[in-house]
């Protein structure tokens, strides 16, 4: 329900709320501003309310330019997630959601950015028919300032000066074209299907931000667009003086015969997004300096269906349970960093990630790993420790295809805290639930499950962990394999003990099973997987938890990875 997202949520809807509150009295402010401030009258004599449509998305556009760098500072978000560790987790765990403000920003930016742009494409065209109007008007005298000196105010000074001259041979054009075109194509390549497929295009193209910044910070230094200077203002108030400039007689003595004086509006995108800058400068020599401390390769598995698993050790590496790193590889590319789960346990004298080939980066690494051992470098962890786990007594673990890698670290975890009796550990059963598409993927984990099925089986806990596989799709080959080897004590998909269920699960039966079993207990459900899926969950939760207090009640976490 909405309420227990806002409960759960509280800082992201707080953030959320600031930045629109911000962004909507940035836009409203600045738009009143020129659209009634007196220094602009004789600028909105030519060019009407656009100007204001402009300037007021360019102050927009500089607030949300400042922001976009900082939800990509990892290690500024690592320090800030350890200074508040004494603050609630869910507070914490906010700082999880930094890619999708992110991604929000970068959607503003790309409106704002059209916004400004069709704003000042009627801008040039009203400066290009008041340049060209000989009809005594207003406008038409404004335009012709420029024939005294620098009073100018129209910056287009001839009949031969094209739209696409501006836009093309003046700094404000070219900038905001390059800005512009900068800014389509880091949108445009940044969508889920081009990440998960085409990461390579994904990166490089993202590295357009620097273009973006440096045609930012240019692009309002020629100051195009002017209003009356202060004092002008003092001199030749418009309110007084306006009437004056289209019925001017030929020796006149009035204090308003003196032509208006008009100066160009500072350039200050810089001071948006100097401090920004500086911090994603600081962040990447942080980033380049941690690259350089020495990493051990232990240990490397080639699981089938081509999945690469990594022992590592690294010196002064801790880590804790759904944790990532970013991994790079310069026998590949000395740029490409790219984020992967961590497998393995905090217990473990090592850290692991299981790679699956999927595009150029990783199928080139699987290779590479196959004739020799590359020297590979590491930066992380990042991201807040899924600890949640541990503080129910029961747990239903739900992992979709690859969002299963999380739960690795997590069952290995609990598996270590049970057999130390850590006094931390309050779980004392967990069901868990895989849902796969093929049975390619399942080989390496089957692998984990079956090594803590056999040793929990060797220290009489056989029923602490109860897992159910799902095969999402499957053909006619394993339906007869299944169908033969149906009485066999182990399962024909995976040669577990649990039999590997075909179709999808009925969540209502699982839950209602649970509750059945746990009448008392508080059940922690936690995913990795789909929205959809999700949504699933979080409505099973609802209609399974009891309204009396002292009966079951289900939890829903979804993680994050």
């Amino acid at each position: 329900t909405m309420g227990n997202w806002l409960v759960n949520h509280w800082f992201s809807a707080a953030v959320l709320a600031a930045w629109l509150g911000i962004n909507i009295f940035l836009f409203t402010y600045y738009f009143l501003f020129f659209d009634r401030d007196e220094q602009y009258f004789y600028t909105r004599a030519i060019l009407g309310s656009a100007l204001a449509w402009a300037r007021a998305s360019a102050k927009c556009l500089n607030f949300n330019s400042m922001l976009i760098l900082l939800p990509v500072c990892r290690n500024l978000l690592s320090f800030l997630r350890g200074t508040c560790s004494c603050c609630r987790r869910t507070l914490r765990k906010q700082l999880d959601h930094n890619l999708t403000f992110h991604k929000l920003v970068g959607y503003a930016l790309a409106l704002l950015t059209a916004v400004h742009t069709i704003a000042h494409l009627f801008n040039l065209e009203r400066y290009n028919q008041s340049q060209q109007a000989t009809d005594g008007s207003l406008p038409a005298v404004l335009s012709k300032m420029h024939l005294q000196g620098s009073k100018w105010l129209n910056p287009i000074h001839s009949n031969q000066t094209t739209v696409e001259y501006v836009a093309f041979m003046t700094i404000p054009g070219l900038t905001g074209v390059i800005i512009t075109l900068a800014l389509i194509l880091m949108v445009t390549s940044s969508t889920e299907f081009i990440r998960r497929n085409y990461f390579e295009l994904f990166w490089y193209t993202h590295h357009l931000f620097l273009i973006y910044f440096a045609g930012l910070v240019v692009h309002g230094i020629a100051g195009l667009v002017r209003g009356q200077t202060e004092q002008s203002m003092a001199e030749v108030h418009p309110y007084h003086c306006a009437k004056y400039l289209t019925q001017r007689e030929q020796n006149c003595t009035h204090r308003c015969c003196k032509d208006p004086e008009f100066g160009s509006i500072p350039a200050e995108s810089w001071k948006w997004v100097l401090a920004p800058i500086i911090l994603y400068v600081f962040e990447r020599i942080l980033r380049v300096w941690r690259a350089q401390q020495k990493v051990v390769v232990k240990k490397v598995v080639m699981h089938p269906a081509r999945v690469l698993e990594l022992q590592m050790q690294k010196k002064g590496f801790c880590m804790e349970v759904g944790q990532y790193i970013f991994v790079n590889c310069p026998a590949i590319s000395t740029l490409e960093w790219h984020p992967f789960t961590l497998t393995s346990a905090p217990e473990e004298d090592f850290f692991s990630i299981h790679i699956r080939a999927a595009g150029d980066w990783t199928e080139r690494l699987i290779d590479i790993f196959q004739l020799e051992t590359p020297r590979v470098q590491v930066d992380g962890p990042f991201g807040t420790a899924s600890e949640d786990v541990f503080q129910y007594e029961v747990a239903m673990l739900v992992g979709a295809g690859i969002g299963v890698t999380p739960f690795a670290s997590i069952l290995k975890s609990i598996w270590y805290k049970f057999q130390q009796a850590d006094q931390t550990l309050k779980t004392k059963k967990i069901y868990f639930y895989w849902l796969c598409r093929d049975t390619g993927a399942f080989a390496w984990f089957n692998d984990l499950l079956a090594s803590l099925e056999q040793k929990m089986a060797e220290s009489g806990k056989a029923d602490f962990l109860t897992y159910r596989l799902f095969l999402t799709g499957w053909d006619t080959s394993i339906a007869n394999n299944v169908a033969l080897h149906f009485d066999t004590a182990t399962d024909t998909v995976t040669g577990l003990r649990h039999k590997t269920i075909f179709g999808r699960p009925m969540w209502n039966m699982e839950f209602a099973a649970v509750a059945a079993a746990h009448p008392r207990s508080v059940v922690g459900v936690f995913l990795c997987g789909p929205e959809a899926l999700a949504r699933s969950l979080q409505k099973s939760c609802h209609q399974h938890s009891s309204l009396d207090p002292r009966k079951v009640k289900f939890y829903f976490n979804k993680e994050n990875f």
